[in-house]
């Protein structure tokens, strides 16, 4: 048993983590602002430890960008999961990035630093989208010069530079977990997500952003956060980086037939409204995509599905979401 902060424990991985550390019989403390996290996710919980039915839940809300923070006490570990995960609106508004994944980070390691929170382990959610366009593809945690087209990946990389140098000086643990495209149960952004929003409206003819040829992989939500203690158990280095994805990829004009069929949605026509010249969803869109794993499956981890089997599910998992909503 181990007393962990988790912060944006109430957004979509972030409150899959508390499920599992919680069934695990841990005592947790989430901290979310709230600004897309859903407290719904963790009411099991807070029900169940009111009614001394299970380990301690205690939530806090607030914001990581203000200073000073309220969160003061000693942990094991701490899992930096709070962030604004919409690649798009980097390009739309960079200063949101910065100040949401950076400043964030930055006010969070701060705490540490001050010994107000003091924790032998801090677990960092990353991006594949450090890579940038890579050139090698599978591409492993070594590859450099990293150099990301979007805010978003640029953010993450900040972070993991800002991570490193702490906990070098101030010696702590560090695991940076680099993560694919994660979908599954209570996601509220992303292509899946998008798609089913719009054929909602209209199940005539279906948007699709970019020329259809992006290619990535997707990995379920479930066996993003197995991978995730997976890794931070078997990493005994000062810092250590690991991919976190499956082990195929996947291309968007796939994933648009696979939710029109399992949302029953017939003779849909679709409509390509690429962002740039290449094709791309919007600017800092990375077109293909697949992260190389053996060094997590080296460590005793393994995915249950691959792309087409997690997108299959998170497309049933999302209507199944919305008909319990009404």
């Amino acid at each position: 048993m181990d007393k962990i902060l988790v912060t944006g424990g109430c957004g979509f991985i972030g409150s899959h983590l508390v499920d599992q550390l919680m069934t695990q019989e841990n005592n947790v403390t989430v901290v979310d602002n709230l600004s897309s996290g859903n407290l719904e996710y963790l009411s099991n919980w807070r029900t169940a430890t009111r009614n001394k039915k299970s380990k301690d839940l205690r939530f806090i809300k607030a914001d990581l960008t203000k200073s000073p923070l309220q969160i003061v006490g000693n942990y094991d570990i701490v899992f930096h999961l709070a962030a604004n995960p919409d690649v798009r609106l980097g390009s739309q508004n960079p200063r949101i990035q910065f100040e949401q994944n950076v400043l964030a980070t930055y006010n969070l390691l701060e705490m540490m630093r001050k010994k107000k929170i003091s924790p032998r382990l801090f677990v960092f959610t990353s991006t594949s989208t450090v890579y940038g366009e890579a050139d090698l593809i599978p591409t492993p945690e070594n590859y450099g010069p990293l150099q990301p087209i979007s805010v978003y990946g640029a953010s993450k990389l900040a972070c993991e530079a800002l991570i490193s140098s702490y906990a070098h000086n101030y010696k702590f643990r560090a695991v940076i977990l680099r993560l694919a495209n994660v979908i599954g149960s209570r996601s509220t952004h992303g292509i899946i997500y998008d798609l089913l929003q719009k054929l909602r409206k209209n199940k005539t003819e279906l948007e699709i952003l970019g020329d259809g040829s992006q290619t990535k992989s997707y990995l379920h939500v479930k066996d993003c956060v197995s991978g995730i203690l997976t890794g931070i158990s078997k990493t005994p280095n000062q810092v250590t980086i690991l991919n976190l994805g499956s082990e195929d990829q996947i291309n968007v004009l796939k994933i648009a037939d696979i939710t029109c069929r399992e949302s029953g949605a017939r003779q849909v026509k679709y409509k390509l409204t690429p962002a740039t010249s290449d094709g791309r969803g919007w600017p800092g869109d990375v077109k293909f995509m697949r992260l190389d794993v053996t060094k997590l499956k080296s460590l005793g981890w393994q995915p249950m599905m691959n792309s087409e089997q997690a997108v299959e599910t998170t497309v049933r998992e999302l209507i199944m979401e919305r008909l319990r909503r009404f």
